[in-house]
């Protein structure tokens, strides 16, 4: 009889760009592949749960598609073909072209881009170490997380907030700007049981009717980018009907004196002319929110992805200190933990030899930079070769149509380390394959709730896939850039990071499982001080210092009219939300996930699909000045008028015509600290029809 290959049950955490950040129980298989996996139960914030498409991680990575060896390319660029070769080759290749190219144009003419296709702190972050050695040029991190920090940071001036697990201790859980149940899962686990149990209400405010707002007590339905005008309307509620804490104000905060007497203006008439509520809704959110002393705002990414988006985030994270919610165990605010973990990241990075003199070129503006905006590469020499590492720019980046024309530049060299095929790296001259999070060690900090873990490798590489550390390595050598980043292996780092930050080192990690870094109560809800020097919550933020694009900037919470409004030529509002089952581009090549989802389709709802002449499951070309794309529609009428929903960054190959949503997107940097614009777009649609 065959016996059975034994089971082991491994532990690792969730590399992707996801807040969760879930501890992971993962089965390896006895023929040395991995079976299920699950969330963590032990674990205060996973609590068992985790998002369907990591749970299917075995399908990705044992996917026949995966890269396994190195490429060179051998036809036209573009063209998909390609001849195997060794590692030394390819390597060999790699530093003979960016050497050439220092040597011609300076090492600024050099751009290590990358991302967070994973979030591990060695395997993401690495490739600074590798640029700042070298005096590469710089990269300005905005494609996700700029405009909603920094709206978050002048108001509360420190990155922490309520511990998000308070939000089962809650009376009333307001998720605002996520999506959580395409995105963040573990925000339901949490918000649900405090409605379980304590009979909580959860209010989700979103310009569609998505999962999470399908399973909200209130769905606030507000039109893209008009955040400020409800929170403004809000909190003229709140001091018209004596439902704020001015005690606390008078300890806490700055300039209440100066809000109050702004928002006698902003009318619940004045905001619902610009969100599309009701102002019975409007009261009935203020009415419900200045009475629930244990109010806990979960406020994410969304306010990343307008233009006015940093405002918006100041103005909402404000009705915390206005009611004085902070005081309370389920009260407060929450946006992300990233302040709390203190890391010591020189080594790992080569922070010690960071020169501030080299140019930095934003991420999001990839388009302008590679066809030779001078607004973005200034007096500093073209970029003539890019080294990616963890992100898929050709489909991820705004402006995706000049983000192709600058990869098709016949002088541009681009070397890409991935996992699969995707559009970037079909455009790259050398192609490395990569490993996925099973197959090498790394470290992890929980964005979105306050755990630290150590992932070990679970299973051999698939075929000769490699780490981002171990090309990093290997490449430094060919390029002569000497630095202890660049040399030890990735547990050393791992441990020898960990303990210069303050924390357990590797191997003790590793028995605790992971280790809780929740920052006292006290200090969590800013009741010792805000971040701030002089202690206290802005109501009125000092703009200027939190970015250089600050002229004209409301200076108090206010509706900031800079989004891409509707026009006679450009009537329809596009928001390109987050899919169920993908996550940016990770998971569009696993199957399942590409089933889930069915097919790119933009929601319409059904009164203006009828005006613009089309139905369900008719195509329809959606366009604006930067181009167009053709699209089937799917009626959906969880929308306010005049919005339109694409869900996914959907793969171009998956178009009628091969070109992805973001061609329509604009590669504009967000005011005042930069930040893409990825929800901010006004567009026309016309019906067309297709063979398809």
């Amino acid at each position: 009889m065959n016996s059975a290959s034994p089971i082991e049950i491994r532990r690792s955490a969730c590399p992707h760009d996801c807040p969760s950040t879930c501890a992971l129980e993962i089965e390896k298989l006895g023929d040395g592949k991995i079976g299920r996996v699950r969330g963590a139960g032990e674990n205060t914030y996973t609590s068992g749960v985790i998002c369907a498409k990591v749970a299917r991680y075995a399908e990705r990575t044992h996917h026949p598609d995966r890269l396994t060896h190195p490429l060179r390319r051998v036809g036209k660029k573009g063209s998909g073909e390609w001849e195997q070769i060794s590692w030394d080759e390819a390597l060999d290749i790699v530093a003979e072209e960016l050497l050439s190219r220092e040597a011609k144009y300076g090492a600024e003419t050099v751009w290590p881009y990358y991302y967070a296709g994973t979030m591990g702190l060695l395997q993401r972050d690495n490739i600074n170490c590798l640029r700042h050695v070298k005096k590469y040029s710089r990269q300005k991190e905005t494609i996700c997380t700029t405009l909603a920090r920094t709206g978050w940071m002048v108001g509360a001036g420190a990155l922490h907030g309520s511990d998000p697990r308070e939000m089962a201790k809650s009376d009333l859980v307001v998720i605002w700007g996520t999506n959580a149940v395409h995105t963040q899962v573990n925000v339901m686990t949490h918000a649900t049981k405090a409605r379980k149990d304590r009979g909580a209400k959860i209010v989700v405010i979103d310009p569609y009717r998505n999962p999470t707002a399908a399973a909200a007590d209130i769905h606030l339905m507000v039109n893209p980018g008009t955040d400020g005008a409800l929170a403004c309307a809000v909190m003229h509620i709140l001091f018209k009907e004596e439902m704020v804490d001015r005690p606390y104000m008078a300890k806490y905060t700055k300039d209440a004196d100066r809000l109050e007497a702004h928002l006698t203006s902003r009318t619940p008439e004045w905001a619902s002319e610009i969100t599309g509520l009701t102002v019975e809704e409007i009261y009935e959110f203020a009415r419900l929110f200045g009475k629930t002393k244990k109010s806990f705002l979960r406020l994410g990414y969304g306010f990343a992805r307008g233009r006015n988006g940093s405002v918006n985030m100041h103005a909402a994270s404000c009705l915390a200190a206005v009611t004085g919610s902070w005081q309370y165990e389920g009260g407060g605010a929450f946006h992300t933990n990233g302040g709390i973990y203190h890391w010591n990241k020189t080594l790992i990075e080569g922070l010690d030899v960071e020169d501030k003199s080299v140019r930095i070129l934003d991420m999001s503006r990839i388009g302008p930079v590679l066809t030779n905006d001078p607004k973005d590469i200034g007096d500093g020499p073209p970029v003539t070769a890019l080294f990616i590492q963890n992100t898929n720019p050709v489909e991820v980046a705004p402006d995706s149509g000049k983000v192709r024309d600058g990869f098709a530049r016949e002088d541009l060299f681009v070397c890409v380390h991935e996992q699969f095929m995707t559009a970037t790296a079909k455009m790259a001259d050398i192609v490395l394959p990569a490993t996925t999070f099973v197959e090498h060690d790394d470290f992890y900090q929980g964005g979105g709730q306050n755990h630290i873990q150590v992932g070990r490798q679970i299973i051999d590489p698939i075929g000769e896939c490699r780490s981002n550390h171990d090309v990093l390595v290997e490449l430094a050598k060919r390029l002569g850039a000497d630095h202890p980043g660049l040399k030890l292996p990735a547990m050393e780092l791992i441990d020898e990071s960990l303990k210069a930050s303050g924390w357990p080192g590797a191997e003790e990690l590793e028995k605790m499982k992971w280790h809780d870094c929740q920052i006292p109560f006290e200090k969590a809800h800013f009741l010792d001080k805000f971040g701030h020097s002089d202690g206290k919550f802005h109501f009125a933020p000092n703009w200027q210092k939190a970015g250089s694009d600050f002229k004209d900037v409301p200076p108090l919470p206010d509706h900031w009219d800079i989004i891409d409004i509707a026009t006679e030529e450009h009537p329809f509002r596009l928001v390109t939300a987050p899919a169920r089952n993908f996550l940016n581009t990770s998971f569009t090549a696993t199957p399942t996930s590409v089933k889930q989802e069915s097919r790119p389709t933009v929601m319409i709802r059904e009164d203006d699909a009828r005006s613009l002449g089309t139905a369900d499951g008719e195509t329809v070309r959606i366009g604006n000045k930067q181009g167009s794309v053709l699209i089937h529609v799917q009626i959906f009428d969880g929308l306010q008028p005049g919005t339109v929903i694409v869900e996914g960054i959907w793969p171009n190959k998956f178009f009628i015509e091969k070109m992805g949503i973001n061609v329509l997107i604009s590669a504009e940097a967000g005011k005042p600290a930069g930040g893409a614009i990825f929800h901010d777009t006004a567009v026309w649609i016309k019906p067309e029809s297709t063979s398809d």
